[in-house]
């Protein structure tokens, strides 16, 4: 880079108010200073995006390190399993009427829907609780109320 001191930045300003003018100088400067920000913004990016292409680079080395050895891991169960079916199958060869007979007495009842009301909302606090302490669950219409609570006759 450049080395620029006090003195050389004095020296390039003499010059140019010289070379510009004092009337266009101001303008000269903030030209030049817009486009020294438009060039730092532009290396930074560049950068930013090196950056994000360098961790891409090592996020896919990574996932392939963790996919072999999930890779491995899936091989090594399938052969535990299967080396365990045929053990199970050599162990239980010799009881297949024994279970034969438990399966018939043990029957799995058919699944049956609760029937519950799924669109009808419920209160987090029991319909027990509060009738325990009074609180009213269902709105009463105002001529219900009316016919209930009127006073009786007495005659």
């Amino acid at each position: 880079m450049i080395d620029l001191g006090l003195s050389k930045m004095a020296l390039i300003g003499a010059v140019a108010l010289i070379v510009i003018g004092p009337e266009k100088l101001p303008r000269v400067a903030r030209t030049i200073g817009t486009l020294l920000g438009k060039a730092q913004r532009y290396v930074s990016d560049v950068k930013a995006e090196v950056n994000r292409s360098m961790e891409l680079d090592e996020l896919k080395k990574m996932k392939s390190t963790v996919e072999g050895a999930a890779q491995e891991v899936q091989n090594s169960i399938q052969t535990t399993t299967s080396d365990f079916e045929k053990e199970w199958s050599s162990a239980t060869s010799g009881l297949d009427t024994a279970s034969d007979l438990s399966s018939s007495l043990h029957s799995v009842p058919e699944y049956r829907h609760p029937g519950k009301n799924w669109r009808l909302k419920r209160g987090a606090t029991p319909a027990w609780y509060k009738a325990r302490q009074g609180v009213r669950t269902r709105a009463l219409s105002g001529a219900a109320r009316v016919a209930r609570y009127r006073p009786r006759k007495t005659s």
